[in-house]
C-alpha cells in the first residue's frame, strides 16, 4: 500500500565546499590573517589584558601573563577546526581580536564562526561589523548551505549580536555541556545560503562611508537593516 512520504528537498548541482584556508580577508576597514603565535600573540595580549571579563563566556583564558597566552596562540595556530583568525582594525593599524571558523563540515555545507573575542578597543567599531560580514561572505561565497552563531545562552551580548547581523534564533539546547566546571545552555542561530543575497545588501548598505556622518556615528542601523532577513527574533531580547 503506497502512502505519502515528506523526504525533504532535493539538493541539487551542490558540490561540498572547501575547507578554510589561509586566504586573507580584507575590506575598508578590517583584515584577517590566520593567527600566528609570532605575529600576533602579543598585540592581542595587549589588548586583551585590559578586562579579563573578555574570556568570561570562552573556554580558555584570561591569561594573566604574555608567555601564557603565547602558548595558548601556538596551540590555537595549529588547530585547523577551529581556525582561527587575527583581526586587525585598518583605522588604527592594530591587531584587536580574533575569530575562528569551527565544526566545519564541507560534506553537510555547514559551518559556524566562534570564539569571537573583540578587546574594547575593537568593540562597536565598523572593522568589527566588517570582519564578520567578511567571514560570512567568504563561507557562502565557498559554497556552504548553513552558517551557525552558537553561544552560552547567558551571554545577552552575543545573542544581541548574533541577531543584529542577522542570525536568526533556532532555540535553547538545554545543559549542553560544561565549560570551566560551569554548566552551559547553549543558544543556537543561523544563516542560511537562500538569505544570503539579501544579508549581503544589509551588511554592503551598513558599511558603506555614506552611512556614516562626520563623528562616524551610523545612520541606519544593522539591526534595521538584517531584521528584514531574519526568519525567527530571539524572545530573550
Amino acid at each position: 500500500m503506497s502512502q505519502d512520504r515528506s523526504l525533504g528537498a532535493p539538493v541539487t548541482d551542490w558540490v561540498p565546499p572547501p575547507r578554510p584556508n589561509e586566504v586573507v580577508l580584507e575590506g575598508q576597514y578590517a583584515r584577517l590573517e590566520k593567527l600566528t603565535a609570532g605575529q600576533h600573540a602579543a598585540d592581542l595580549h595587549t589588548a586583551y589584558a585590559v578586562d579579563d571579563s573578555l574570556w568570561d563566556y570562552m573556554p580558555d583564558g584570561p591569561f594573566h601573563s604574555s608567555a601564557s597566552f603565547h602558548r595558548w596562540a601556538v596551540e590555537a595556530a595549529a588547530s585547523s577546526d577551529p581556525y582561527f583568525y587575527a583581526i586587525k582594525d585598518l583605522e588604527t593599524g592594530r591587531f584587536a581580536g580574533q575569530a575562528s571558523f569551527l565544526r566545519i563540515a564541507p560534506e553537510a555545507g555547514s559551518i559556524e564562526v566562534g570564539y569571537i573575542n573583540f578587546s574594547p578597543a575593537l568593540q562597536r567599531t565598523r572593522a568589527a561589523t566588517e570582519a564578520m560580514y567578511l567571514m560570512m561572505r567568504w563561507a557562502f561565497e565557498a559554497g556552504y548551505r548553513r552558517y551557525e552563531w552558537k553561544c552560552n545562552a547567558l551571554n545577552i551580548q552575543s545573542r544581541r549580536a548574533a541577531q543584529r547581523l542577522g542570525f536568526s534564533y533556532e532555540g535553547v539546547f538545554r545543559q549542553a555541556t560544561v565549560v570551566k566546571g560551569r554548566n552551559r545552555d547553549t543558544a543556537w542561530f543561523a544563516v542560511i545560503d537562500k538569505e544570503w543575497p539579501a544579508l549581503k545588501e544589509a551588511f554592503e548598505a551598513w558599511l558603506a562611508p555614506s552611512n556614516f556622518d562626520a563623528d562616524r556615528k551610523q545612520i541606519e542601523r544593522l539591526a534595521d537593516l538584517t531584521g528584514l532577513v531574519r526568519a525567527a527574533n530571539d524572545p530573550a531580547l
